[in-house]
């Protein structure tokens, strides 16, 4: 399993950002895909998740409004699209997926909001 997350970058606030996650080595269209973010001193949180079987999302309260998960399967990927972003929103984003009951990780993407 490998996932390798990019787009995360250097924003103002109010800006957007597109996150995406590249998967390879399972069947993608058959695992749930999450988004956690870690900020400086916190624990890992999870953002986001979105369903294999009908594509059902979820989201943190602190994302809801503001980010939208998807995926492509045909591409084997997962984004984020983040927009309103606020200070608060800096952390290092993580893709993740869950196989056998083992937790498989990207290597983060950091996204840092700041004027």
């Amino acid at each position: 399993v490998k996932l390798v997350e990019s787009g995360g970058g250097l924003v103002q606030p109010g800006g957007s950002l597109r996150l995406s996650c590249a998967a390879s080595g399972f069947t993608f269209s058959s695992y749930t895909m999450r988004w956690y973010r870690q900020a400086p001193g916190k624990e890992r949180e999870l953002v986001a998740i979105i369903i294999s079987t009908d594509g059902t999302t979820n989201y943190a309260d602190s994302a809801k409004g503001r980010f939208t998960i998807s995926r492509d399967n045909a591409k084997n990927e997962v984004y984020l699209q983040m927009n309103s972003l606020k200070p608060e929103d800096t952390a290092v984003y993580y893709c993740n997926t869950r196989r056998w009951g083992v937790d498989y990780w990207g290597q983060g993407t950091q996204v840092t909001v700041s004027s």
